[in-house]
């Protein structure tokens, strides 16, 4: 299999190229570098890893039927996520599934805290307080899995905004281009995922809090 020096993909030019030239090399190096993060936003819609696996695998065999047709608008792995994300919304449509309690508020994208208005870009409106560092293996596991957990209970749309921003890495812009979503609507939407979970987070950190 061809490497790339640093793990990191040539331009996107190249990558269309050899696609388009069905290079399989290409597209398993692609394979290797995004699914998983594309597994962690597919998740965000719907309801258990299986089904993110086959979104993920129905968007890897779409961008190949489509790939003839990119324009080079925006960057490649933008336009796959865009796939990913219609792929992800169509699926769970198809499922059947409980709604969670946060659907029923009166925007559909509320977290658990109060909403404190604007907010520096990748900030708290107040400093939060400093959070405990886990120590030992047992206990970064324990707080993945609260993590995970908090986040299955964010809204879909504050979840998708919080795990490419703060999971995945992504920036402001990168979000916004994604999901076409306003500067403004990101913001409001990571804040409210950022505070919901902080605050269901709260009570664990209290208690693995060590005694001075």
């Amino acid at each position: 299999m061809r490497s790339f020096a640093g793990g990191v993909l040539p331009p996107d030019d190249v990558v269309v190229t050899a696609l388009r030239a069905g290079d399989e090399a290409m597209f398993a190096a692609l394979l290797d570098t995004w699914s998983g993060g594309m597994l962690r936003v597919a998740r965000s819609y719907v309801t258990t890893d299986s089904f993110a696996e086959e979104v993920v695998q129905d968007t890897w065999l779409a961008v190949i039927g489509a790939i003839d047709d990119f324009e080079g608008r925006s960057s490649v792995k933008t336009w796959v996520y865009r796939i990913l994300i219609n792929t992800a919304k169509k699926r769970s449509l198809r499922e059947s599934r409980t709604l969670p309690w946060s659907f029923f508020e009166p925007d559909g994208d509320h977290g658990g805290g109060q909403w404190l208005g604007p907010v520096p870009e990748g900030g708290w409106q107040e400093a939060p307080a400093a959070w405990p560092t886990p120590e030992g293996e047992a206990l970064a596991a324990e707080m993945r899995g609260l993590i995970a957990e908090a986040l299955a209970r964010l809204p879909p749309r504050q979840r998708v905004v919080i795990t490419l921003r703060d999971v995945e890495g992504y920036s402001s812009d990168e979000v916004c281009e994604i999901l076409e979503i306003s500067a403004a609507n990101q913001r409001v939407l990571l804040h409210r995922a950022r505070e919901a979970v902080r605050g269901w987070l709260a009570d664990y950190f209290e208690s693995v809090k060590q005694p001075e």
